[in-house]
């Protein structure tokens, strides 16, 4: 298998969300040639499972590989770019999914001595997704994988090196919109509105003065205001309505439900200060903490060694959300980080392509990971 040429196919794929038609079909077509002895595919979502069974005696795990695009244009002059207007693979999912595609490749070469391997091709993963659609067929109870796996690179880290820790590896995270419902009147008369300014500022200077910015400290959290808009471009109408949109983000799930908890009750009690404002708030796009079990952590670490790649402890978690988190919250396992080279753009940034050198470290480590269970 060209690791290369399945890389920039699926590059220029790219689908968003939730839409992975095409990439779907690609990774079903590519997997035939490794012999997967069953591949499930699924009514409510484009997620596929590719089961390889190795015979009783062994442990049944499950390695993720996730391969949404992001809704950012491309700008890179690359003989393979993206071919959908406005969106493109620059979280690195495709080469997340050519890694899982060599997985599947290996097993098939140098079949395991025993055991069964589940490998998750995720779709939806951007938006929180996947993991809960997979999770709602049930599939996971008839397989019960005693431990689950998942990568993601990381850039501005040294090319190749792994990065993990025990415990918290990413944060919990959630956003939410908040509106704001009043009454407009006449431009000329606004003290016959009820307007929704002076409680959105409230709510806003509130909800951020919660914030904790200290990631060494185990009440880190931030609220992010992602929006604030009061009214629209109607000049001849006083405001009613407002909008504010947040992203909330903690080290762990517990401490993010009760960040959600109080930022209910901000907003009750602000809005109850204003006589004809109410309010609807709506919770969008959750990502569990990636809970990393000790076992998994040391299963990788081992991995590493025999692979001779750099082995990073990270002290504290990243701060942002990755929805395999969900699953390590049901089942024992690990994320971990793979360095995609210390010069690289950031994720989602327009100018980020994932290094074709760096799925052969993925399929090396992840198969050490398989071998040494």
């Amino acid at each position: 298998m060209n690791y290369n040429d399945i890389r920039h196919q699926l590059h220029q794929l790219a689908e968003p969300s939730g839409a992975e038609v095409n990439t779907q079909r690609f990774i079903i077509d590519s997997l035939a040639a490794f012999e997967p002895t069953h591949i499930h595919v699924f009514k409510n979502s484009k997620n596929l499972l590719a089961v390889y069974d190795f015979g009783p005696g062994g442990e049944t795990t499950l390695i993720r590989g996730d391969f949404d695009a992001v809704r950012v244009p491309e700008t890179l002059d690359l003989p393979y770019a993206s071919h959908t207007p406005g969106v493109a693979h620059k979280c690195g999912h495709d080469g997340h999914a050519t890694i899982l595609l060599g997985l599947a490749e290996q097993l098939h070469l140098h079949p395991l001595a025993k055991g069964r391997v589940l490998l998750f091709f995720q779709a939806a993963e951007e938006t929180g997704e996947g993991a809960a659609q997979l999770l709602e067929t049930g599939i996971l109870e008839k397989y019960k994988p005693g431990k689950v796996y998942a990568l993601h690179n990381i850039p501005g880290e040294p090319l190749g090196c792994v990065i993990c820790k025990e415990g918290s590896f990413t944060c919990s995270v959630v956003s939410c919109d908040i509106e704001l419902h009043g009454r407009t009147a006449h431009a000329a008369e606004p003290l016959k509105a009820v307007s929704p300014y002076p409680t959105a500022k409230a709510i806003t200077d509130r909800l951020l003065a919660m914030n904790c910015y200290d990631m060494s400290r185990d009440d880190f959290r931030l609220l992010t205001l992602v929006e604030f808009r009061v009214g629209e471009q109607a000049y001849g109408v006083a405001a009613g309505h407002g909008v504010l949109r947040f992203t909330l983000r903690a080290k762990d799930d517990d401490l993010l439900q009760r960040t959600k908890a109080e930022l209910l009750q901000v907003v009750e009690q602000e809005t109850s200060n204003t006589e004809g404002l109410g309010n609807n708030i709506t919770w969008r796009e959750y990502f569990a903490a990636a809970k990393n079990h000790k076992d998994a952590v040391e299963s990788i670490r081992n991995a590493a060694e025999r692979c001779g790649l750099e082995y990073v402890e990270k002290q504290t978690p990243f701060s942002w959300g990755e929805d395999f988190g969900l699953l390590t919250q049901h089942y024992d396992g690990a994320l971990f980080g793979l360095g995609s080279g210390d010069s690289q753009p950031p994720l989602h940034h327009q100018l980020f392509d994932f290094p074709d050198e760096l799925v052969p470290v993925g399929v090396m480590i992840f198969y050490q990971i398989l071998s040494g269970v």
